[in-house]
């Protein structure tokens, strides 16, 4: 992967300092080591990143800040990764996980008209709960696995034409 390309879009340590939710992690979130831009810790970080973004909790940045920091990813790239679920994406994503959910328990995926209000969460969630988090779940694992392997693919593809580059160039 260019590391120009990915250096060009993260974010600064210090707008992360600031960011409330962040500061609980003191200074482990910042060891060297967090920000490194390589091919063990990239793909690591897309994996948590992916994950935590199917984890249907609020607070989604705090949670991948911490596995990055247990599994010595990228900090900032995992966190980047979680707004692939953002507030426009969010339902039809979720709504898609139900119905995997689903579809795995072999339920039959039931149409609801989503309303904002106590009643409707009281009455609906109880009925869809282990399909949605069991498709969160399945989901997650297998968008981790897979934005791991194409990352791997494509900073491999890259140095492998680097280097065919270099011998051309001789």
């Amino acid at each position: 992967m260019p590391k120009g390309f990915l250096k060009r879009w993260m974010p600064n340590p210090d707008k992360l300092k600031q960011h409330k939710s962040l500061r609980l992690f003191g200074n482990a979130l910042f060891h060297p080591n967090l920000w490194l831009l390589n091919r063990r810790c990239v793909p690591r970080a897309f994996s948590v990143g992916l994950f935590c973004a199917f984890v249907p909790i609020p607070f989604q940045m705090v949670l991948s800040a911490a596995m990055a920091i247990l599994v010595r990813a990228n900090v900032p790239i995992s966190i980047a990764l979680v707004w692939v679920t953002n507030p426009l994406t969010m339902p039809p994503l979720f709504y898609f996980t139900y119905k995997v959910g689903a579809w795995i328990l072999q339920r039959p995926a039931k149409p609801f008209h989503f309303q904002l209000s106590f009643d409707w969460l009281a009455q609906h969630l109880s009925q869809t709960w282990q399909p949605f988090l069991l498709g969160c779940f399945v989901c997650g694992v297998s968008a981790a696995i897979l934005g791991n392997v194409i990352i791997r693919c494509l900073w491999r593809w890259h140095l492998i034409r680097d280097w065919r580059a270099r011998r051309n160039i001789k």
